[in-house]
C-alpha cells in the first residue's frame, strides 16, 4: 500500500485490480465492487414505512422502463380510477369526522346537564384534532417575504414563468438538506429552502432544485393536495390515539388489546391511499427532474442528483463540525463559534472525490435509495435523466446575481448557524 496525500493507493483483495482510494472514505474497487457496501443496508424498515419504500421502488422502476420507452404522460391511463377511488377514500375519512362532529353536538343537546353532555363534548374534542388542517407558518419559521429578498424571488419568478405556473408567496430557510414546496392556506404557495443543500449546490444546481420543486405546482400531487392530504394528517392522528401503550399495566394492557382491530384498520387504510397515490406520485417526480433539466440544464439535475446521494455525508460534516466548535468555543453557541460553518461544509462536499460519488450511486442501486419514500430510486432518476437528449438551460445564474443573492440570505445564514452550533445539528 502506498499513500499520496489524502490517496491511498493499493490492491483489491478480491481481484487484485489497483485501487486509488481517498484516505476519508471507504476503500472499495470499482472492477469488482469489493468493500462497495460495507455497512450493508442496514435496519429494515416496518410497518407503512416498508409498504411506502416498496411501492416507491416498485412504481419507480416501471416507470422508468415507460418513460425511458417514451411512455411519456398517457402511459399507464388504465390506472386512471386511482386518483377518483383515492379521492373518494379521503372524503369518506373526512366524513367519518363530520359524522364525529355530529354525534357530538347531538349528545351536547340532548344530554344537556346530565352524562350525555360529556360523552357529546368528548366527540366533538375529537372532531376538532381531527379536522382538516391547512398548512400554516410557525412562529419559528425563517420566513423571507418578496421585500426581504427581491433578487432571490426574482430567480424564482423566472424559473416558475418559464414552467408556466405561479411563483411563491414566501420562502422559508430551514437547516434539513432537502427542499418542498406546499400550499399555504387555501391559495398562497411557499417554497422550503433547507440551507445545507443549497449552500453546497452550483449556480445551475440550484436553478435544477427550483425547476423541480416548482415542476411539482405543474404536475400535481394527489398525495400532497388539500383533500387527500388533510385525510392522510386525520389518519395519523387516528393511529397516535390507538397507539400501544408501554409498559401497560392489566387494565392498560387489555386497552392495547382491544385498539388492535381499530389500529389494524386505520393502518390497512393508510396503505390503501398509499397504494393508489403512489404512481401519480412517482411520476410526478420525473416529471418535476424534466423541469428542473429544463431549467437548469441535464448537467445542473444530474449534479443535483449526485448531491443528493450524499446527503448523509452533509449531515455526518455538519454533526462533527458543530460539535468541534462546541467543545473548542469558550462562549457555547457564540457567534465565534458559527463563523465559516456552511464554508466548512462547502469545502468538504467539494472535496469529495469522483469515486466516492460513483460508490454512492452504486450502493443507492444496491439498496433502492430514495430522498424519501415518496421519491422513486434515485439512481432510476439519475439514468432517466442521462438517458434523455441532454437539454440546456433555460434559466442561468452568472456570478453577480450569485452574490446578491447570497446578501439576501447572510442574515439567516448566521442566525441558522449559530443556532446549529449552539443547539447541536439535528436538534433543531
Amino acid at each position: 500500500m502506498r499513500t499520496a496525500g489524502e490517496e491511498i493507493v493499493s490492491s483489491c483483495p478480491q481481484c487484485g485490480v489497483e485501487i486509488r482510494t481517498d484516505r476519508r472514505f471507504t476503500t472499495w474497487c470499482a472492477a469488482c465492487e469489493w468493500n462497495v457496501d460495507p455497512q450493508g443496508p442496514g435496519e429494515q424498515k416496518r410497518g407503512l414505512d416498508r409498504v411506502r419504500r416498496g411501492l416507491a421502488q416498485r412504481y419507480g422502476a416501471r416507470l422508468f422502463d415507460e418513460l425511458r420507452g417514451g411512455g411519456g404522460k398517457g402511459s399507464g391511463s388504465g390506472l386512471t380510477w386511482s386518483g377518483p377511488l383515492a379521492y373518494a377514500l379521503a372524503l369518506t375519512v373526512h366524513g367519518l369526522t363530520v359524522v364525529l362532529a355530529a354525534v357530538g353536538l347531538w349528545g351536547l343537546v340532548r344530554g344537556w346537564g346530565g352524562l350525555g353532555m360529556v360523552f357529546g363534548l368528548f366527540l366533538l374534542a375529537l372532531a376538532w384534532s381531527l379536522r382538516p388542517r391547512l398548512n400554516r407558518l410557525s412562529d419559528d419559521d425563517r420566513v423571507l417575504l418578496r421585500g426581504d429578498a427581491p433578487e432571490l424571488f426574482a430567480l424564482v419568478d423566472e424559473v416558475a414563468a418559464g414552467l408556466g405556473t405561479r411563483s411563491v408567496d414566501a420562502v422559508v430557510v430551514d437547516v434539513d438538506a432537502n427542499a418542498s414546496v406546499t400550499h399555504l392556506g387555501l391559495r398562497r404557495r411557499l417554497l422550503t429552502l433547507g440551507l445545507p443543500l443549497w449552500e453546497v449546490l452550483s449556480p445551475q444546481q440550484r436553478i435544477a432544485l427550483l425547476g423541480h420543486e416548482l415542476g411539482h405546482f405543474t404536475h400535481g400531487d394527489t398525495r400532497h393536495g388539500m383533500v387527500v392530504g388533510t385525510a392522510c394528517r386525520s389518519l395519523g392522528t387516528w393511529l397516535y390515539y390507538v397507539r400501544p401503550m408501554p409498559n401497560p399495566n392489566v387494565v392498560q394492557a387489555i386497552t392495547n388489546l382491544a385498539c388492535v382491530p381499530l389500529r389494524l384498520l386505520i393502518t390497512g387504510v393508510m396503505a390503501l391511499l398509499d397504494q393508489l397515490t403512489a404512481r401519480a406520485s412517482q411520476r410526478g417526480e420525473y416529471l418535476a427532474d424534466a423541469t428542473a433539466a429544463r431549467t437548469g440544464s441535464t448537467e445542473g439535475a444530474v449534479g443535483l442528483m449526485d448531491r443528493l446521494m450524499v446527503t448523509d455525508s452533509i449531515v455526518s460534516t455538519l454533526q462533527r463540525e458543530t460539535n468541534s466548535r462546541r467543545l473548542r468555543g469558550t462562549g457555547r453557541g457564540g457567534k465565534q463559534n458559527a463563523d465559516g460553518l456552511w464554508e466548512a461544509l462547502v469545502a468538504h462536499l467539494d472535496s469529495v472525490p469522483e469515486s466516492e460519488f460513483e460508490r454512492q450511486r452504486r450502493v443507492g442501486a444496491l439498496r433502492g435509495h430514495s430522498v424519501d419514500a415518496s421519491h422513486p430510486p434515485t439512481h432510476l432518476r439519475r439514468r432517466l435523466l442521462l438517458d434523455g437528449t441532454p437539454v440546456p438551460a433555460s434559466v442561468t445564474m452568472d456570478a453577480a446575481r450569485t452574490e446578491r443573492i447570497a446578501g439576501e440570505l447572510a442574515d439567516v445564514r448566521g442566525t441558522l448557524a449559530r443556532e446549529v452550533v449552539r443547539d447541536g445539528y439535528g436538534n433543531l
